[in-house]
């Protein structure tokens, strides 16, 4: 199970360049797809939807080209974009009976996969409701039932927890991490935690290109030793935000809780910590204004990550 993603560049009309020169090879797993606003992201989540072609390079499923033959991947996806329509007269079921058609299953297999995925999604007391009355939350998680109807191999989904309550995000990292064995899961999110729950690899796209793809703990170590938090008044925020690169900043009674990202302490105050994914990725994209990383390397010839 192979997708790839060859020197795809995608140019729109009246506007910027969405991407430039993309190359990834992926396979079974958890692929994070992490990048600023404008970075790229939504364009290429299109692009392997089978939503938009590019402009230029290919999209290879199984050494099939998709722009060419875009039924062969078609029966196999699973998308959830980010901006997820329901009709709001329907309910659940209805909901979810009209797009299994529309996938092409069988009555008698929709029925099944339907219970299955109300169960899982913790939808069955609410499934005989119109749409138009669910939360924003319950409108996510039928949006990611509609996309796991086929039981698809490769699924993507842009920043699918978004309206999720902390119990229900917890719910969707397991159950990314329960799919991710048997077929290759592509999502979108601004919320790293999400990716470092359940992310077995990570993309980086900024201004429309790669500009990492790697494995988490690469990335991770990539700021080891750099990442430190230092105490600091109120008065002082702005002057270390202008001087450093700052992941976070928290008040508490005693001042204000700064961490961030530097060679060397910033203060002799300053204490080192243990680096989380969200430094890391914060490094990779801005450290020192560059905003850019050089991809490392595969560590082993059977390693399905990739460099641009």
């Amino acid at each position: 199970m192979i997708l790839e993603i060859e020197n795809v560049s995608k140019q729109y009309r009246r506007g910027p360049l969405g991407l430039r020169d993309v190359s990834l090879r992926l396979g079974p797993g958890v692929i994070g797809l992490l990048g600023p606003n404008g970075a790229g992201k939504t364009s290429l989540m299109n692009i392997l939807a089978t939503i938009t072609q590019p402009t230029n390079g290919r999209i290879l499923w199984h050494g099939v080209d998709i722009a060419k033959e875009p039924d062969a991947l078609r029966r196999v996806l699973g998308y959830l974009p980010q901006d997820f329509g329901v009709y709001p007269h329907l309910n659940a079921v209805e909901f979810l009976r009209y797009m299994a058609a529309i996938k092409g299953l069988l009555p008698a297999v929709a029925r099944s996969r339907i219970d299955e995925l109300l169960t899982l999604l913790n939808l069955t007391q609410a499934a005989k409701r119109p749409l138009g009355s669910y939360s924003g939350g319950m409108k996510q998680r039928i949006g990611i039932a509609q996309a796991l109807l086929n039981d698809p191999q490769l699924l993507i989904v842009d920043e699918p927890t978004v309206g999720l309550d902390p119990e229900e995000r917890n719910r969707f990292r397991q159950l990314i991490a329960d799919l991710a064995g048997n077929r290759i899961i592509l999502f979108s999110t601004h919320i790293v935690g999400d990716i470092e729950a359940s992310a077995t690899e990570i993309a980086i796209l900024n201004k429309g290109q790669l500009r990492q793809h790697t494995t988490p703990e690469v990335l991770l170590r990539a700021v080891e030793g750099k990442v430190w938090e230092w105490i600091v008044l109120a008065a002082e925020l702005p002057q270390v935000r202008q001087r450093h690169l700052v992941s976070s900043a928290i008040r508490r009674s005693d001042g204000i809780h700064v961490r961030l990202i530097a060679d060397l302490p910033p203060a002799a105050a300053a204490k080192m910590v243990t680096p989380t994914l969200e430094d890391a990725y914060l490094g990779a994209v801005q450290l020192d204004g560059r905003e850019t990383a050089v991809p490392p390397k595969p560590t082993t010839k059977q390693s399905p990550i990739s460099n641009p």
